[in-house]
């Protein structure tokens, strides 16, 4: 499985509760440009609409320029490929207040381009801000761990 494209903030901005896979609809340039690692999902969603998953605000620009229709959208929605049950869950969850789906990374499988995505609530600022403290502390604390072991 070779990843294409990572959301890296998602992880910083959200506690993610539990994670989904799902295959993406992408036109063959689109998946050339994504194979290539050009893909950005910073800033997109998932959204539940009409019983069918989208990807919405992923931008994926076009392979080659010169051969792309002039009326592509490099934003364009993106649908997304799960089952009803899964749907149908997704949707109840993206309803509760505080819920959101947020993609994680773009990824292949074979032949196959995949999304990983997750039910995530967002982390207010303070919260980011402990755990940024708590993370520093715990590397100065393992630095000094080290520098004492060395010494020994």
């Amino acid at each position: 499985m070779a990843e294409l494209a990572a959301n890296k903030k998602a992880f910083t901005d959200y506690d993610l509760l539990e994670k989904f896979e799902a295959g993406i609809s992408l036109y063959g340039f689109e998946t050339k440009s994504a194979k290539l690692k050009r893909a950005e999902l910073a800033g997109s969603r998932v959204i539940i609409r009409g019983g069918e998953a989208f990807l919405v605000g992923a931008e994926i620009p076009p392979y080659q320029s010169a051969n792309t229709p002039k009326e592509y959208d490099s934003q364009r929605t993106r649908k997304l490929l799960l089952g009803k049950k899964e749907i149908s869950r997704l949707a109840g969850k993206s309803e509760e207040r505080g819920l959101t789906l947020i993609p994680i990374r773009l990824y292949t499988k074979g032949n196959l381009v995949k999304l990983e995505f997750g039910i995530a609530r967002g982390r207010k600022k303070y919260d980011k801000r402990a755990r940024i403290k708590e993370r520093e502390t715990k590397r100065h604390i393992e630095r000094t761990l080290k520098k004492s072991a060395a010494s020994a």
